[in-house]
């Protein structure tokens, strides 16, 4: 699911070098920790949240698959 996470935010910003993602996770749960150049958080969060709204569903529906329930989180 990392992986996939990785993809998505490396595809959308201008400093995929900058990118880190920390996940925390549990049993039924896991956090991902999302960190990006302070240019490239308007992309990542797009107009209205849009993008990360977008980015969430996809990321809840493989959790699905996987029988655990995940949340994304955008830090400064």
């Amino acid at each position: 699911m990392k992986e996939s996470l990785e993809a998505i935010i490396n595809n959308l910003v201008n400093n995929p070098s900058e990118v880190s993602i920390n996940e925390v996770g549990g049993e039924k749960s896991i956090v991902f920790e999302v960190k990006v150049a302070g240019s490239d958080m308007g992309k990542v969060i797009g107009k209205e949240g849009r993008i990360a709204k977008a980015i969430r569903t996809i990321m809840k529906a493989l959790a699905a698959k996987e029988g655990k329930k995940v949340s994304v989180e955008f830090i400064d």
